[in-house]
């Protein structure tokens, strides 16, 4: 059963049938049960009556033992014999005795030598009586009864029980009725729940079907601009239906943002190489003309750029960094040193009284400071001043340039990929746009920020912010 709605409507009626089945055997129970005690009520109501004439010294033949017609009375002795029995008594069950007659031998009078009699010898139980279920037939009739046993002592110390039944044919009749009336309905009503079911599942489902065929639209064109239609209700659906067309959303971006890194990097990785083939096509035809820097300046460019994409490449792939701990004050020092001498002066600073500890991976790390020291050299007029310190659990790195600094609302769109806010500036000294945002992304995977701001006498300032490693040096949170 593949249907959803089918799957629902099936559950639903096999728990309102076991509801109903539960609750109509709850119904007849109780109602079996109260109408038993009422039938034994009359009948100890009966046996008391006739237990009063016992007591009071009527003759057993002149016992008056109720309506005869539908209340068989049967009187026995401590032996078990019959001493008195209704009229037309002709067979009965659940007494202790089937006798319908007296016995000879049981006492035939109630009254012998009345001057001794002792009313006050004689009395009846008050305690409870007994019950139980029988059969009697009355004049050919046999029927089911509730009988009650009530006990009574005469005056002259003789123990009678006597036995007075009820019919239970109105108990069974109520029952018969009530289960014929249970049987017959409840299955109109599990149909009635079933088909309730069906329709209210199929109209809460019919937005999943809308969902679900927007879906394979989108899938067949190819086509993530499409949105999935989001219902009027705030149910379990319609957030559906919203985390559906975001999630859409997210993939859209991400599909426009790898095609346009495609695109950028097709576009960057050809004018290398086309200068690359132009310079060696040249060489093969006059070998004096080789412009040998020039073509190893390309390939150096052509290599940096094909490590940059690989780099990203990783960083979108999800990889992780290491878990080596890295002194940044260290790194960056080495990282300065191992600049060009004809590049722009650069001052580090290490502040003392903390450590600069950080867990990751020492090349991704040696990255992001290499290219931030690249771009401040890059845009500098004079000097770049670089500052590593302990702040709280964090350690930061500041660089600083005297530069003309970077306008307010180009702060972020620095750090997208291929982006370079002086289109004068040429190829060759400007880089690709990638610097940044490669550090950017491995300082997100580090569990740090990057950010742009202005310096204290202008220029730029990027303020890296990592978690310091955890250990004797401090109690800094470990990368994400």
């Amino acid at each position: 059963m593949r249907s959803v709605r089918a799957r629902a409507a099936l559950g639903a009626t096999l728990v309102v049938a076991v509801a109903l089945v539960l609750a109509g055997l709850a119904v007849l129970t109780v109602l079996r049960g109260n109408l038993t005690d009422r039938a034994g009520l009359e009948a100890e109501v009966a046996a008391r009556e006739v237990a009063g004439q016992i007591a009071l010294g009527v003759p057993y033949t002149d016992l008056e033992l109720g309506d005869e017609e539908t209340r068989p009375v049967q009187v026995t002795d401590e032996a078990g014999r019959v001493v008195a029995v209704s009229q037309d008594l002709e067979a009965i069950s659940g007494t202790g005795t089937g006798a319908v007659a007296p016995a000879p031998s049981a006492p035939a009078r109630n009254d012998d030598d009345d001057d001794d009699d002792d009313p006050a010898r004689s009395q009846v139980s008050s305690g409870a009586p007994d019950f139980a279920n029988g059969s009697a037939t009355v004049d050919g009739e046999s029927a089911d009864y509730r009988f009650a046993a009530v006990e009574v002592t005469t005056e002259r110390d003789v123990t009678l029980t006597v036995h007075a039944g009820a019919p239970l044919a109105a108990e069974q009749e109520a029952v018969g009725t009530v289960r014929t009336a249970m049987l017959t309905g409840l299955p109109l009503m599990l149909l009635v729940v079933a088909g309730v079911t069906w329709l209210v599942t199929r109209r809460a489902l019919r937005p999943v079907e809308g969902i679900r065929r927007e879906l394979a639209a989108i899938t067949a064109s190819e086509d993530l601009a499409r949105r999935v239609p989001e219902p009027d209700s705030r149910d379990e659906i319609a957030r559906l239906a919203r985390t559906t067309n975001e999630t859409l959303a997210v993939l859209e971006a991400s599909v426009d943002r790898q095609r346009r890194f495609v695109a950028d990097a097709s576009h960057e990785l050809r004018s290398p190489i086309a200068s690359l083939r132009t310079q060696l096509e040249v060489g093969q035809a006059h070998p004096e003309l080789l412009d040998v820097p020039g073509a190893v300046a390309d390939t150096v460019r052509l290599q940096g750029l094909a490590a940059d994409l690989l780099l990203l490449a990783r960083l979108d792939a999800g990889e992780r960094p290491g878990r080596a701990v890295v002194d940044l004050g260290a790194l960056v020092r080495e990282e300065a040193s191992q600049r060009p001498a004809d590049r722009m002066p650069t001052e580090v600073t290490v502040a003392d009284g903390g450590s600069c500890e950080v867990a990751g991976s020492r090349s991704q790390l040696a990255r992001v400071v290499g290219n931030l020291l690249d771009n401040a050299q890059r845009h500098a007029e004079g000097s770049v001043a670089v500052t590593v310190r302990r702040e709280g659990g964090e350690v930061l790195v500041e660089v600083v340039d005297d530069g003309a600094g970077v306008p307010p609302a180009e702060r972020e769109r620095i750090f997208e990929r291929f982006v370079r806010l002086d289109d004068a500036r040429s190829r060759d000294d400007g880089g690709a746009g990638l610097g940044l945002a490669i550090a950017r992304d491995v300082a997100a995977r580090h569990g740090g920020t990057l950010t742009v701001g202005a310096a204290p006498g202008g220029g730029a300032r990027f303020t890296l912010r990592l978690p310091a490693a955890p250990g004797p040096g401090g109690s800094g949170r470990r990368p994400g």
